[in-house]
């Protein structure tokens, strides 16, 4: 034990990565990772299993479980943001720098493209045995669907992109809620625990559309391994080119519920807290005037 310590410390000095922002990309791409692995194992399970080794509620419980395990992972070290549209909505509350959105993002989708290839890698048989050895988009026997959102059959490409608009906005606003240390802070502890159950309340009733991405690196990612995997470019063309919905409709999303937060919690919070601290500060600066003339 005590000469495998050694070696592990050896190799701790060797690897130990000193920028800040390259650790916390690090940790985005392992919770994502997770988020994915867990979320499209479900999934898989579901779809290759015929329906017995899963249904609808168990998908949303695992993504939702994910998402708290993701965070759990990487929190302390990045924030746990899990997906570039909360990246995007503390960037433009001024509370996260602009220059980690682009690598936050990079780093997100990297991590959900490595997830997908693990749950590829594992129902590999699976999937062939089920696909008859041919990965398809659509129709019959299609196994996209496992990795990465497509639209049901009912949805039109607007009536998606309002889809993904309401469901991010819903996310960030909750999340924006968790997070505000004027508005009933969540305790220490339990954040993970209360997105991942965000994550599943939205996935109960918002995933029958479209699979409810509401996270373009958890689609995207995905994406671009099936794409290379075997399924080919078809996952970019296929249903009018559905893929520019779940990546570019959640930002949109993000803006919308921003702004709704914080018109309607938000700033009426802030200042609140804002005009107490003026009202303290106000009071110290007299008890010191009064304390001085006194002697």
């Amino acid at each position: 034990m005590g000469k495998q310590k050694v070696y592990l410390e050896k190799l701790a000095r060797v690897v130990q990565v000193r920028n800040l922002l390259m650790r916390q990309a690090l940790a985005e791409c392992l919770g994502t990772l997770i988020l994915v692995m867990f979320g499209c194992g479900s999934v898989a399970q579901l779809v290759l299993s015929g329906g017995s080794h899963g249904m609808f509620l168990t998908v949303n419980f695992a993504f939702g479980f994910a998402a708290m395990l993701g965070i759990l992972v990487c929190g302390q070290i990045s924030g746990g943001h899990l997906n570039p549209t909360v990246t995007l909505a503390l960037c433009i509350l001024g509370r996260e720098p602009w220059r980690k959105f682009p690598i936050f993002f990079l780093s997100q989708t990297l991590g959900g493209f490595l997830g997908s290839g693990i749950i590829f890698g594992m129902y590999y048989d699976a999937l062939t045995d089920y696909s008859q050895g041919v990965f398809k988009v659509s129709g019959e026997n299609a196994t996209a669907s496992i990795f990465a959102t497509y639209p049901s059959k009912h949805l039109t490409l607007v009536n998606g992109f309002f889809d993904q608009m309401i469901g991010t906005a819903a996310l960030i606003i909750c999340i924006l809620a968790i997070v505000d240390p004027y508005n009933n802070p969540i305790p220490r502890g339990l954040e993970a625990f209360t997105v991942g159950f965000v994550v599943l309340v939205i996935g109960l009733s918002m995933g029958f559309n479209s699979g409810y991405a509401v996270n373009p690196a958890r689609d995207l990612g995905p994406r671009l391994f099936t794409a290379i995997a075997g399924w080919g470019t078809e996952v970019f063309t296929s249903d009018s080119y559905w893929f520019f919905v779940p990546v570019f409709a959640p930002f949109l999303g993000t803006v919308v519920g921003v702004l709704v937060y914080q018109l309607m919690v938000g700033f009426h919070v802030e200042g609140e807290a804002r005009e107490k601290a003026e009202q303290a500060a106000e009071s110290v600066h007299l008890s010191n005037m009064t304390s001085k003339d006194t002697a």
